[in-house]
C-alpha cells in the first residue's frame, strides 16, 4: 500500500498528495512487475511510497540522481532528460523527472519489461507533472 506523508513536500497540498498517491496506485495497476515506487520533491522531500525501508535516503539519492543526470544530458547535449535506469544482478531502479518540481523512482525486479516499465514510468511521471503545474 502506498503511503503518503502529511509533513513532506512542503508547497504540495493534500489534494495533491492525493491525485499524485492515485497515479502511483494506476501506475502499479498498468505494471503488476513493480515492486515498489516513490514520489518526492527535486530537493528530497519524501511526498508518497510504497517502498519498505530506508525511504528518506531513497528520496534523497533519487533526487540528486535526476540533479546529475540533467547535469549530464545538458553537458552533454543528448536532449531533455527521460529517465535513469539502474540494473542490478537482483533488480532495477528508474527514475523519472515529473516536471521540474517532483522525481517518480519505481523499482522492478531481475525479469521485469524494461520497455513496459519506461513506458509507464514516463506517462506517469508525465501525468504527475501536469498535477503539479496545475495547482
Amino acid at each position: 500500500m502506498i503511503t503518503w506523508l502529511k509533513r513532506a513536500g512542503k508547497g504540495i497540498s493534500m489534494d495533491l498528495r492525493g491525485e499524485i498517491h492515485e497515479e502511483m496506485l494506476l501506475l502499479r495497476e498498468r505494471a503488476p512487475e513493480i515492486t515498489g515506487t516513490l514520489t518526492c520533491t527535486v530537493d528530497g522531500m519524501l511526498i508518497a511510497t510504497d517502498i519498505s525501508g530506508h525511504t528518506e535516503q531513497t528520496a534523497a539519492l533519487s533526487s540528486a540522481l535526476i540533479s546529475m543526470a540533467r547535469r549530464m544530458t545538458d553537458l552533454v547535449q543528448v536532449g531533455a532528460l527521460e529517465e535513469t535506469l539502474i540494473s542490478g544482478t537482483r533488480g532495477h531502479a528508474a527514475c523519472y523527472a515529473a516536471g521540474p518540481k517532483l522525481v517518480l523512482a519505481v523499482l522492478a525486479g531481475p525479469g521485469a519489461n524494461l520497455g513496459l516499465l519506461r513506458i509507464e514510468g514516463r506517462k506517469t511521471a508525465a501525468k504527475l507533472a501536469a498535477i503539479v503545474e496545475r495547482a
